[in-house]
């Protein structure tokens, strides 16, 4: 595909961080929409072309639109969404130009084999979602697709620091608390995996399509804490904890959603784009990666 200038939205966040250098690297240019100055001169020493504005802004994310050759959404929010997807949909109509939302794993609720095809089942945290996906995944005259990220990690950054984070109790011998009793399994990507399926997803995403982003390991919250506890020397391994002690510790939105017991393989991407996940697991960037306490 010839190169594209391309209006990406969360350029300095955790994905976006990996997507706007993948980006460039496959000899794209990129306008990165950011909130204020200080994240401009970040994106602008990264090698996009910032915008100064707010993507709730339906006038300044319309035009932006219009001029870029596709659109990568990474900064979802609900009142955000609500507000920029109908913009980037009214900006791009008409041009058959790709357009790239972000959903998210949790919409699939508890399952052992989430595909594209599961039925939706999202907890509280998330079923704001729904609206703008449908919005995107219909769209006619715009190559709208949705890229879902499973739990992403990497570069010590994400939600695996909710496990090595961790209370270590107060007895005698230390024990990483867990996310409930830890037999949970976590969907899991590596963010460098990640932003290749995004550039992928733009670059050949069919109209209509969602991808899912899962490197294909699965494990279980228990053998996480594990390897976060081995790493960091404690004692006593891991604790579990009731499901009301991790929604006290966690607020209930959020435990109720790292409760949820998925697997998924992301078969779809690596037979239609090509996609090769290749990255660390997550258990090796607990034990000896970036998650990892340093080592002198």
């Amino acid at each position: 595909m010839d190169d594209m200038n391309i209006l990406l939205t969360g350029a300095t966040g955790f994905i976006g961080s990996s997507v706007l250098p993948r980006l460039l690297d496959e000899g794209h240019s990129v306008t990165a929409l950011v909130r204020d100055d200080e994240k401009a001169e970040t994106v602008r020493a990264a090698g996009a072309t910032p915008l100064v504005g707010d993507a709730a802004d339906s006038g300044l994310v319309e035009r932006a639109a219009r001029e870029s050759d596709g659109v990568i959404h990474l900064a979802s929010s609900k009142d955000v969404d609500a507000v920029l997807v109908p913009a980037v949909l009214a900006g791009l109509a008409g041009t058959g130009k790709p357009f790239v939302h972000t959903g998210g794993i949790w919409t699939y609720g508890d399952n052992d084999d989430i595909t594209e095809d599961s039925p939706a089942q999202p907890p509280a945290l998330t079923a704001w979602r729904a609206t703008a996906e449908q919005l995107v995944r219909e769209a006619e005259g715009v190559r709208g697709t949705l890229v879902v990220p499973s739990i992403v990690y990497g570069h010590g950054k994400g939600l695996a620091n909710v496990i090595v984070d961790a209370p270590r109790g107060s007895g005698a011998v230390p024990a990483l608390r867990l996310i409930g009793n830890g037999s949970q399994h976590w969907a899991t990507v590596h963010v460098d995996d990640l932003a290749a399926l995004y550039v992928l997803a733009l670059e050949q995403g069919a109209a209509g399509a969602t991808y899912i982003g899962a490197g294909g390991q699965n494990p279980t919250v228990r053998e996480l804490g594990e390897a976060a506890a081995q790493a960091a020397g404690i004692a006593g391994g891991v604790a579990a904890e009731s499901v009301e002690e991790s929604r006290s510790r966690l607020g209930e939105a959020l435990a109720d959603a790292l409760l949820l017991d998925q697997q998924a393989r992301g078969t779809r991407p690596r037979i239609d784009l090509g996609w090769e996940p290749n990255g660390p697991t997550l258990l090796e960037e607990l034990l000896v990666g970036s998650y990892a306490p340093a080592r002198v």
